[in-house]
């Protein structure tokens, strides 16, 4: 006969959401195991029993950031007809979500890794993995534009990329420094001068 264990007293997704808050106001390093089971309203045996180690915890909060906070990007570049309305469009939503006060302002995948330990070094990596692939992303979105005429054959869409993605990573700088939504969508319309 097969034991089974107590049924959970919490629920899993509101735990889970409220850790992201806390990795997201705080970074990785910054947010203790208290911090975490006071945010989450558990205590420590629960939260290993439901997600593993600190670490094993992150990688499911960035997972479920991506998929919610962190979605606007890569969809807008897919419904837009051309890289430069998806980059305006994501700059634009980018002012709007990352001065959000219903939660910490920035971006997660942005912030959450900064200053880090050489214990923690891969979650640093982890995050610069994921900041890459969303560069990649973006540059073979131009590249494709260049290749259809719509942008100017000498278009650098590697460097065009890496000039919208410091935008971003400045704009989520800014919000957790206090700019305002109106501060961003500035930022976001005089950055888009800068393209061809």
């Amino acid at each position: 006969m097969t034991k089974l264990g107590r049924p959970r007293s919490f629920d899993r997704e509101a735990a889970l959401h409220q850790a992201m808050l806390a990795f997201w106001r705080h970074g990785y390093d910054a947010t203790s195991m208290a911090d975490l089971t006071s945010a989450m309203s558990i205590g420590a045996p629960s939260l290993y029993a439901a997600f593993g180690d600190k670490r094993k915890l992150f990688d499911e909060v960035v997972e479920t950031y991506q998929a919610t906070y962190g979605d606007f990007t890569a969809r807008a570049l897919a419904e837009e007809p051309t890289a430069r309305d998806g980059v305006a469009r994501v700059l634009r939503e980018a002012a709007a979500r990352y001065t959000d006060p219903a939660h910490p302002q920035g971006c997660l995948v942005i912030s959450a890794g900064q200053n880090c330990t050489p214990a923690s070094a891969g979650v640093e990596e982890k995050l610069r993995a994921l900041r890459a692939e969303n560069l990649a992303h973006l540059e073979n979105r131009i590249k494709t534009d260049i290749s259809a005429g719509v942008l100017p054959k000498g278009t650098s869409a590697r460097h065009l990329a890496i000039y919208t993605a410091a935008t971003l990573q400045g704009m989520s700088q800014q919000a957790r420094d206090g700019a305002s939504r109106a501060d961003l969508e500035a930022v976001a319309e005089t950055a888009m001068l800068g393209w061809p």
